[in-house]
């Protein structure tokens, strides 16, 4: 594939004429549509179609210019690196699901970065789809994943479809999570009748791979509740569930530190007995780095804290 052929796709995205684009590429308009026609006949697909708003790339020619643009960016920051002398850079990325025991695990890691060095550090909440697609691509070299044990098989199918090593990190079973100035904090018991009154926190996007999302919400999500209020990062839960006392989410256990810097208790109630695994999950083939190791250290640490406590 000829590199200059990415960049002349991309110029066409960016100024959304075949004419412009030539223009901005310093040559003819017939040797750009030869271009990119070469192109798309050799990738076997159409990557721009003409609409109203202008020539647009087709749904297979978005995917296809995400990967070009990577490719680009990589060629970018190895002519970088050895045009100024390579540097020890210190490169970290995970995707993981929005857990506090896996926040404290990072910042953990965040404090040994060897300040001294170049550093890129990368950290993702997410859900699990997106963390298995991110891993995949190579976007991130960790990720960790969620799922209710039962749907583990149809995980276990796609880890060895997509060529995945897996390791289960921890299994467990949520936690009710909720203001020390809820209602029911001192309340013993906790039952379903007794939630029905309150607000749930709940994150909205959740992924089983083969299973429609309603099927899925519909196992996820708790019955006797019709007031929720949806999220889809960590900051927003806590800061909702210290300041809105009616209000209740089912988390992972989390470290005592958050418990305490948020004002929040968490109780264990005999009716939410559905268990739930966080698996760890890096490309076949991958070499673990020092930092992927220690983030993993921090991880398992982490989840021990908890475990003792509970």
């Amino acid at each position: 594939m000829n590199i200059l052929y990415l960049k002349y796709a991309l110029e066409v995205e960016k100024s959304k004429s075949i004419s412009r684009a030539a223009k901005n590429l310093f040559m003819g308009q017939p040797n750009l549509s030869r271009a990119i026609k070469e192109l798309e006949n050799g990738l076997g697909i159409k990557i721009f179609e003409r609409t109203s708003k202008g020539i647009t790339p087709t749904p297979d020619g978005e995917e296809f210019l995400q990967y070009a643009k990577r490719i680009l960016s990589q060629i970018d920051e190895v002519e970088e690196i050895y045009r100024n002398g390579k540097t020890n850079k210190q490169h970290f990325s995970v995707c993981v699901p929005r857990a506090g025991y896996l926040a404290y695990a990072f910042a953990e890691l965040a404090r040994s970065i060897n300040t001294s060095s170049p550093a890129e550090i990368f950290y993702k909440e997410t859900n699990s789809m997106r963390t298995i697609n991110n891993v995949i691509k190579g976007e991130y070299n960790l990720g960790i994943i969620r799922y209710q044990t039962t749907f583990e098989k149809y995980f276990e199918s796609m880890f060895v479809e997509k060529n995945l090593v897996a390791e289960t990190i921890t299994e467990f079973s949520y936690v009710l999570a909720m203001s020390a100035n809820n209602p029911l904090a001192t309340k013993d018991d906790i039952t379903p009748e007794d939630l029905s009154e309150y607000i749930e926190i709940t994150h909205a996007d959740p992924y089983v791979p083969s299973l429609p999302i309603i099927d899925v919400k519909k196992a996820e999500m708790s019955e006797f509740v019709d007031k929720r209020i949806y999220v889809f990062e960590r900051a927003s839960q806590y800061m909702l569930l210290e300041n809105v006392p009616n209000t209740f989410m089912w988390i992972s256990p989390i470290p005592d530190e958050m418990l305490e810097q948020h004002n929040l208790i968490e109780k264990k109630c005999g009716f939410a007995s559905k268990k739930y695994k966080d698996v760890l999950i890096y490309r076949n083939g991958y070499k673990l780095s020092e930092l992927d190791k220690e983030f993993i250290a921090n991880v398992l640490k982490a989840k021990e804290g908890i475990s003792n406590r509970t």
